[in-house]
């Protein structure tokens, strides 16, 4: 891949926040190039990135209810739930009965989830380690540096939006 100028952060409404801006470049740049990428390696790849975000939401904490996940992914319940709709279909999860409350139901992962969600994740590991691997030894040390300040950025994000949630509704 070819490098990608800087963007001028000299005018314009965002002038006083050129990190923030050059931040929200860079990763949507970064999330755009895995898609393609994957996409590029693994053709048949078409699991829709909603789906794969309430995989990796579940992988982390399932059972779940269909609240609990559209309110992790501040998502409308009406969204998340036609999304596990087809991922039943696809037989990626499973909905049952909730142990704590007989008359709700919970989502969890099948076997066939679990293996889906870890190709999707060796893939790209796969593919961000080949291109680390072409950088030089000090653009890999500065990206290596700078993981504990993305994943504290991270954090700080998401509490905003669950503060700003319970302000709200959620995103649809």
């Amino acid at each position: 891949m070819s490098a990608q100028p800087r963007p001028d952060v000299s005018a314009g409404p965002t002038a006083q926040a050129p990190e923030a801006r050059l931040l929200t470049e860079a990763v949507t740049r970064l999330r755009r190039a895995l898609r393609s990428s994957i996409r590029t390696d693994y053709p048949w790849e078409t699991l829709p990135m909603a789906q794969v975000e309430l995989l990796q939401v579940l992988g982390e904490h399932s059972p779940a209810r269909i609240s609990d996940l559209a309110a992790r992914r501040r998502l409308a319940p009406s969204t998340v739930s036609g999304l596990i709709g087809q991922m039943i279909g696809a037989g990626l999860v499973a909905r049952d009965v909730d142990a704590a409350d007989r008359r709700a139901s919970v989502v969890t992962l099948t076997d066939a989830g679990r293996e889906k969600l870890a190709a999707w994740t060796t893939a790209h590991e796969r593919r961000i380690d080949a291109a680390l691997g072409a950088l030089d030894d000090a653009s890999r040390e500065a990206i290596g540096n700078a993981l504990p300040a993305l994943f504290r950025l991270a954090e700080n994000l998401g509490a905003e939006a669950e503060a700003e949630a319970g302000e709200g509704t959620p995103e649809r």
